[in-house]
């Protein structure tokens, strides 16, 4: 007979033990933890012929803290779980799973057992390892990173600030990490703000925009002095623009399927909670006067750069002037002259195999979610550092009919044993907050703060600040050496190639992701070291355009057979327009009009993006 199979890793229990639940007359559970999930069975009054909820993802964990009873009798420790667990129309909706440790009789023999699930499940989250035969206790957990959050109160709609409240704020505070929030009050005010700060106060910088901000933030970093040092601070994005990219292409690398809307802003959120980052390529960028920029996304051309910029009119439109732009632009089809030449990749990856599908994002409506629950907090002003920002926990989740008392807020920034705040109801709230494991006394201590922003806070609906104008970016006179690039107007190399003609489009871009449910080259990578080119030459209908633009949505559309779609992957690349009108984009920013030329430095940045595969 052969031997049983043995468990898999990721199955393999690292904790089991029996539980109460919350309420206390709630049934007895046992609880098992493993690399990947948490599982939940019921014990009394009777186990489940058919267990309900039995399975939470650590994918869709944002946290844990652990809890104490306000009633000096009661000797039982709690802790809580922070889930985001989809729901019946794909949306994530917020629910939280609190359980009861109440196996020895005293509170301290509680508190150390709940406080080692606990931190047996944030270092799952962080990926810390755990300790084979020793004891799992708080001091395992690393140092709260301390996050720079940037929001751009224009992107999204001008809904940027009220999701990051809703949704941004309320998730980071529940895994525990450190922030500052910095609301931008300019075009190129966080590329200045990134220009003279003090990069050893920070873990990251993570912008709550579209790709602009991040733009911005990248070429800020490049801008400096200590550009070498600079770069490698690990940049986030969560996506509350128009054009979310970037996110889209972080959702994919994490294993999330296709998102938009609030839905891609939680499963990034989610992403960067986990902890984690992986190398990302730069573009170096040389515009025609000689002053370069640099792209982590695209420099465009053509049909899709007119999109980009001429849509700008509809921007209250959010992600939908997209839409409009495409389809006035396909109605007033033009052609460009130029010449596009490219040092070719040593080895071309091989394009995706026919009828090869990437699922489709759902729409924006479909997937948002029910209004978070109301946060209440200070209001959060424009430089916002560690502000208690109390997190409710949703009755409907936790609390169950005919419970006595309403259950309770919790402040997740270390706050001592008695909460302040309105509960929403009479009486002492049951629970407490255990600040030991958020905030375990074998932490070292942030370094005090330099200064960020100066004047007194205000929101942005009293602001009366203008919305930012789009203009040229600013150049960059640091950063690496285009080694593979002759100057602009100089003969190129004998190993480049030249495609010289009448084009629709040209595309140059890095990642997989051109907006987040447009999927332009889908096997990129963020670390490839290539820049996938894209082009759609003269005399292709206007019907064949529009099949590329919606098979795009699949990743499919170089499936189609198209015989005006090209594609070629390169280290450097440059564009010579031959026509005097025409628009051009870096990350969708206009820059000057002309001759462009760039080149891929490899593993230049550093992004956080989570950990990577199948959610």
């Amino acid at each position: 007979m052969a031997p049983p199979p043995l468990p898999s890793p990721a199955n393999t229990p690292i904790l089991h033990g029996e539980f109460g639940s919350y309420p206390v007359h709630g049934p007895r559970l046992v609880l098992t933890l493993t690399q990947q999930a948490l599982h939940i069975q019921r014990l009394r009054p009777k186990p489940e012929a058919r267990p309900r909820d039995g399975l939470v993802p650590l994918s869709e964990v944002s946290g844990c803290s652990t809890l104490q009873s306000r009633s000096p009798s009661d000797p039982a420790a709690y802790f809580c779980v922070y889930t985001y667990p989809r729901g019946r129309r794909g949306g994530r909706r917020r629910a939280t799973r609190t359980f009861r440790a109440d196996g020895a009789a005293t509170y301290e023999e509680n508190r150390v057992e709940a406080q080692r699930w606990a931190t047996a499940l944030m270092c799952l989250l962080r990926g810390v390892p755990l300790p084979g035969d020793q004891e799992i206790t708080p001091e395992l957990l690393p140092r709260r990173a301390r996050l720079l959050l940037l929001v751009n109160p224009f992107g999204g709609r001008g809904m940027a600030w009220q999701r990051c409240k809703d949704y941004v704020v309320p998730i980071i505070s529940e895994a525990g990490l450190s922030y500052n929030l910095i609301q931008t009050e300019r075009q190129n005010h966080a590329r200045e703000l990134v220009q003279g700060l003090n990069l050893s106060e920070w873990e990251g910088i993570v912008t709550v925009s579209g790709d602009g901000l991040l733009y911005e933030v990248v070429n800020g970093l490049l801008d400096r002095s200590d550009w070498e040092k600079a770069v490698r601070m690990p940049v986030g994005v969560l996506p509350c623009g128009s054009g979310n990219a970037l996110a889209g292409a972080v959702n994919h690398h994490g294993g999330f399927a296709p998102a938009v809307g609030i839905d891609l802003l939680l499963n990034c959120s989610l992403l960067l909670c986990r902890g984690g980052s992986h190398p990302m390529d730069l573009l170096s960028v040389t515009l025609a006067s000689g002053t370069r920029c640099y792209s982590f996304l695209s420099v465009a051309w053509g049909f899709l750069s007119d999109v980009d910029i001429h849509s700008e009119r509809f921007r209250a439109l959010g992600s939908a002037r997209f839409t409009l732009g495409a389809v006035l632009g396909l109605a007033t089809l033009h052609t460009y002259r130029g010449r596009l030449s490219y040092l070719p990749a040593a080895a071309e990856p091989a394009l995706p195999a026919t009828g090869h599908r990437l699922p489709r994002a759902k729409s924006e409506l479909a997937l948002a979610p029910a209004p978070a629950p109301p946060v209440t907090h200070s209001p959060l002003h424009r430089s916002v550092s560690d502000l208690p920002l109390p997190l409710p926990l949703p009755q409907s989740a936790l609390a169950s009919p005919g419970s006595p008392e309403p259950l309770p807020d919790l402040s997740l920034n270390g706050g001592g044993p008695e909460l302040t705040g309105d509960w929403g109801g009479g009486g002492d709230a049951p629970l407490s907050p255990d600040p030991l494991l958020l905030s375990p006394c074998s932490s070292p201590k942030v370094a005090p703060l330099s200064p960020i922003s100066e004047g007194p806070p205000e929101m942005p609906a009293s602001s009366g600040l203008p919305p930012p104008t789009s203009g040229a970016p600013v150049a960059s006179t640091c950063g690496p050496t285009d080694h593979l690039l002759p100057p602009l107007g100089t003969p190129l190399p004998p190993d480049w190639v030249t495609i010289e003609g009448d084009f629709v489009l040209m595309l140059a871009i890095l990642p997989s992701h051109l907006c987040a449910d447009l999927v332009a080259v889908p096997h990129a990578r963020l670390d490839d070291g290539l820049v996938h080119l894209c082009w759609v030459r003269s005399g292709v209908s206007r019907a064949a355009l529009l099949r590329i633009l919606l098979a795009m949505e699949h990743g499919n559309h170089f499936s189609l057979g198209c015989p005006h779609l090209g594609y070629a992957a390169a280290r450097a690349f440059r564009l010579e327009p031959l026509t005097t009108r025409g628009v051009l984009t870096v990350d969708g920013e206009l820059v000057e009009y002309g001759p462009v030329q760039a080149q891929v430095h490899p593993h230049l940045c550093t992004l956080l993006t989570g950990p990577a595969g199948r959610a």
